[in-house]
């Protein structure tokens, strides 16, 4: 049975409450921030005027000349005890399926330059990587951060990154690397990177920290809104979303990159209601069953 310890809630100065389910990354303290933000935002409550869900928190901005602050911190913790319940913790999601080309040539290149700043070892990420997670082959390693479906748990850093957990019941099979242990100043844009538990892919050009493992073969940021997914939006990603990393051949990313580049590339995705209940229930079976509605 899921269970939460109480929210604790905080002003922000004039504008802000934030509140932190729990300290901890748990799965289940992201799905209630979810479920909390996106209950507020079909309430359109006057004088909330941004929510931002995070990881395992929300942080709420008000106006206080629409609404008191403490009338919203008691109809906050009202939506709060509601959401306590993992029958209602259930919402519309979007399936993705993301080619990822796992140890390519450019991402190899970027580690080894800038080997100083992950201090002194000047193996490519991706070597570092499976020797650190004991894989005792490259095949292996795909294999285990490629079979997860991941969920997306908040955006930020930068315009479209999105921060990847995966859904995995056994702690002890999640893969967890330290990051570099000075940031370098360049990472290309599409480098998928992994630090602690969190896969990310960088949306454009920019300095990063995360140990570097592949280059996807399709955007996540993309101004110009050539592709469907980026017709209402900039960014690929939702929170909420369900993301699935395929392993390609350097055939194929080379062969996806041309469609990308010509605009008739089609994502696989697919509209699904996650279930909270039955993740808790079922595991990794439901995640299998899942799994296979993106396959079909």
């Amino acid at each position: 049975m899921i269970f939460f310890s109480e929210t604790k809630f905080d002003f922000c100065g004039d504008e802000y409450i934030y509140a932190e389910i729990s300290r901890d990354m748990r799965i289940e303290s992201t799905l209630k921030a979810l479920s909390i933000t996106n209950e507020l935002r079909e309430r359109k409550i006057p004088g909330i005027i941004e929510i931002y869900p995070n990881n395992t928190s929300y942080l709420i901005r008000y106006d206080p000349n629409i609404i008191s602050p403490h009338h919203l911190l008691e109809y906050l913790r009202n939506v709060d005890r509601m959401k306590n319940e993992h029958e209602s913790l259930n919402f519309h999601s979007r399936m993705i399926e993301i080619p990822v080309l796992y140890d390519d040539e450019w991402t190899k290149e970027v580690s080894r330059k800038y080997s100083a700043q992950h201090g002194g070892e000047e193996k490519p990420n991706f070597d570092y990587v499976m020797e650190f997670t004991g894989c005792s082959s490259k095949e292996e390693f795909i294999k285990a951060h490629s079979r997860p479906l991941y969920f997306v748990t908040s955006l930020g850093f930068k315009p479209g990154t999105a921060w990847c957990f995966p859904l995995i019941t056994e702690r002890e099979r999640i893969i967890e690397v330290p990051k570099y242990k000075s940031p370098r100043p360049y990472t290309p844009e599409r480098a998928v990177g992994l630090g602690g538990a969190f896969t990310v892919i960088y949306p454009s050009d920019s300095p990063g920290s995360y140990q570097l493992i592949g280059m996807a073969a399709v955007p996540v940021y993309d101004v110009n809104q050539k592709l469907e997914p980026f017709k209402e939006s900039f960014f690929l990603a939702r929170p909420g979303d369900l993301w699935k990393y395929r392993p390609v051949s350097e055939a194929e990313y080379q062969n996806i990159r041309e469609q990308v580049l010509n605009g008739t590339y089609e994502f696989n995705m697919k509209h699904v209601t996650f279930s909270a209940t039955r993740y808790e229930e079922e595991g990794d079976l439901y995640i299998d069953d899942l799994m296979e509605e993106l396959r079909s």
